[in-house]
């Protein structure tokens, strides 16, 4: 999320409304107005409360919601409540209403009680909605996604041990991997992964590229609207080399599949591959015979074809690089990680819960 520095929300709210009015190339700039308002202004949060309703996603209290600035904005989470549109969508595709999110927590609190191996924050009404709304809040696949979800997490505990910002700089220094700081046409999440001619795999291991957009996901499911609306990536291939193609193995290609597929609490809308040279065939070939027909319908190859990403994806959403006009600032690694580590302890938290080690 920017916003714009030193401005009451109040402010800010009636500048965004003029010019929305005014400029339509602000509308996705600012994702929307409606967006905007709504996120500024959860029930029950006054325009001069920065904690209030925002800290029930987190596992762990923060006297201040996390933000940093970037010039004339600041960059923070969206932990309010989500827009009347997204909200919308919740109940359309999630089936969310209010019996059924008070049944489904209740059914899965009790689900997840017969579980004794298992560690995790019961009590926490929000916790418990953020598996329930990937599985559109049927409990029992609820608990079939935090089953894997922390079985994963214990296969590979020599990627998840103390994981959490401050102890990943090297990714973020690269600044091969980022998050758009606004969503696309859909409110979604924007994760952009360059492992091509940026990529220097000398210096940063595909362990570390795991590990950073480990993080980024942790953090996009603390935000309700991206629990719901979700998000999409972006691979950029540009410049792939056959060095750079020997580094991927069955053995990582079968983890990153598990855990798209079976392992994350957030909904991956699509997968998106731009620039792709001739011998990325070579490593799609390693992915493609552990992919089950509803990953593998989502992931789209774009080549070059601007047209063909702009189908999926709103010109309006995408900085110039992919042929949009987008006009905020994109956000690098060593930026979104100096965020990130405002939430080292929230990490620790997650970090605190899953099943014993073996």
């Amino acid at each position: 999320m920017i916003v714009s520095e030193g401005l009451s929300r109040r402010a800010l709210r009636g500048i965004i409304a003029e010019a929305f009015e005014s400029t339509s190339s602000l509308r996705m700039e600012f994702c929307a107005r409606e967006y905007l308002v709504e996120s500024f202004h959860s029930p029950g949060l006054n325009d001069n409360d920065t904690t209030g309703v925002r800290k029930e996603t987190m596992l762990t209290d923060m006297d201040q919601l996390p933000s940093i600035k970037l010039g004339d904005f600041t960059l923070e989470f969206e932990l309010g409540n989500p827009s009347v549109e997204i909200q919308e969508v919740a109940k359309k595709e999630l089936r969310e209403t209010p019996d059924i999110v008070k049944q489904g927590v209740t059914e899965l609190r009790e689900l997840l009680k017969a579980e004794p191996d298992l560690k995790c924050p019961l009590e926490n009404d929000a916790w418990l909605v953020r598996f329930l709304r990937p599985c559109k809040y049927y409990p029992d696949s609820a608990l079939k996604l935090v089953r894997n979800y922390y079985s994963f997490k214990q296969k590979h505990s020599n990627v998840y041990e103390s994981l959490k910002p401050s102890n990943e700089g090297n990714i973020f220094a690269h600044n091969i991997l980022t998050v758009l700081p606004n969503r696309d046409q859909h409110g979604r999440r924007i994760l952009i992964i360059e492992l091509g001619k940026k990529w220097k795999h000398n210096e940063v291991t595909l362990d570390e590229v795991f590990k950073g957009c480990v993080l980024y996901l942790e953090a996009a499911m603390l935000e309700p609207t991206s629990q719901i609306a979700g998000a999409i990536v972006i691979f950029d291939m540009d410049g792939l080399s056959l060095q750079q193609t020997m580094q991927f193995t069955p053995p990582f290609a079968k983890r990153i599949v598990d855990w798209l597929q079976d392992a994350v609490p957030l909904r991956i809308k699509n997968i998106h591959i731009v620039n792709q040279p001739y011998i990325f065939n070579m490593v799609f070939a390693l992915f493609k015979p552990f992919l089950r027909e509803k990953l593998k319908s989502r992931i789209i190859f774009h080549g070059k074809d601007r047209k063909s990403l702009h189908k999926y994806i709103s010109p309006k959403s995408l900085p110039e690089c992919y042929g949009g006009n987008l006009q905020i600032p994109r956000v690098t690694g060593k930026q979104w990680l100096e965020l990130l580590m405002m939430c080292d302890k929230e990490f620790d938290a997650i970090n605190s819960y899953g099943y014993p080690k073996k």
